[in-house]
């Protein structure tokens, strides 16, 4: 499949979609508490939608059921809203959204701490989250895929953590998944040439323990051995200027998350 490089129309296009992922994840990250549940967090998320341009990209993609993807504690990515999951102090939980406005699509995720946390849980979303800084600073036209996969390797292994394989950052657009696959792994100097206009949705997922997953249900990927995972992500322009976080306010600087 060809990799599409997108107009500074289109990415403004895609702005806009990023921009809407951003307010319903700034707004879902003070939502959060102990006692609510992931249920919860879906149905603030579909009040704080209505009346946006757009629609929520996740519902009916492959038959997935919900606006949002909620994922607790081991679990890595796309777990499912639940009136019967109670977030309790001391969780950990990965809040995974995207919009289609216009045609484009905009993806992001945070994980957020619920309540205090064990020193060892903070560490891990301190260097989940660092990584995604690193990779978006090699998101520079003239890199390549293995240049930005190694940023996040290399930081999350320096620090006892690992990387989940099975599941990989990708190309976004007009499309919600499209190429190239961006694997949080790799070598420097391998992989696609990055050029102006690729866009990419770069998301480290780190486990704590091993990087082995298992599925516990049709989406719902978790570590095989029960450990913690963070999950941090933003849908990312390559430009002239260097990296254009979409899935932000032009404005804000400084860490992505």
């Amino acid at each position: 499949m060809a990799i599409h490089l997108r107009s500074p129309e289109e990415l403004e296009k895609m702005h806009r979609a990023g921009l809407v992922v951003h307010e319903v994840l700034q707004a879902l990250r003070k939502f959060v508490r102990p006692g609510i549940t992931t249920m919860d967090l879906e149905e603030e998320a579909r009040r704080l939608i209505a009346g946006k341009p757009g629609k929520p990209a996740f519902k009916g993609y492959r038959g997935y059921p919900c606006v949002l993807c909620t994922s607790v504690n081991s679990e890595i990515v796309h777990g499912i809203p639940s009136p019967k999951r109670k977030l309790q102090e001391g969780d950990i939980v990965s809040i995974d959204f995207g919009m289609e406005v216009d045609g484009y699509y905009g993806d992001s995720a945070v994980t957020v701490p619920v309540g205090e946390i064990k020193p060892e849980v903070k560490k891990l979303l301190d260097v989940t989250r660092e990584s995604l800084d690193r990779a978006i600073d090699k998101m520079r036209a003239g890199n390549r895929l293995g240049d930005v996969g190694h940023a996040v390797q290399s930081l999350v292994e320096q620090n006892g953590f690992s990387v989940v394989r099975e599941f990989v950052g990708h190309g976004i657009g007009t499309k919600m998944h499209d190429e190239p696959n961006l694997p949080n792994y790799g070598e420097p100097g391998r992989g696609a040439r990055l050029q102006e206009g690729m866009v990419i949705a770069v998301e480290p997922m780190v486990n704590a323990g091993r990087p082995d997953v298992r599925m516990r249900d049709e989406w719902t990927a978790e570590t095989a051995d029960g450990r913690p995972s963070a999950h941090f992500e933003h849908t990312v322009a390559i430009t002239a200027n260097g990296p254009w976080i979409l899935t932000r306010p032009k404005a804000m600087t400084g860490p992505a998350w």
